[in-house]
């Protein structure tokens, strides 16, 4: 299974990638803004999420918010 970011990047285990839009995320305070670097990603059962750790957070974001760093 490919996970791709919005560009068409293959996604692999520990990679970074950056926010391409300003994301809301329910239950936090603060939002994540455009452009923000998250080193290490997980991947998921699905090719259109992916996990990561934001502060002490694990969150999972769709890859249609995210590009390869």
């Amino acid at each position: 299974m490919d996970v791709k970011d919005s560009n068409g990047n293959i996604l692999n285990d520990g990679d970074t990638v950056n926010v391409t839009k300003d994301l809301k995320i329910k239950g936090m305070a603060k939002t994540l803004k455009r452009g923000v670097p998250i080193k290490g990603i997980r991947l998921t059962n699905s090719p259109d999420e992916v996990e990561c750790r934001i502060g002490k957070s694990q969150i999972v974001l769709k890859t249609c918010f995210l590009k390869k760093a």
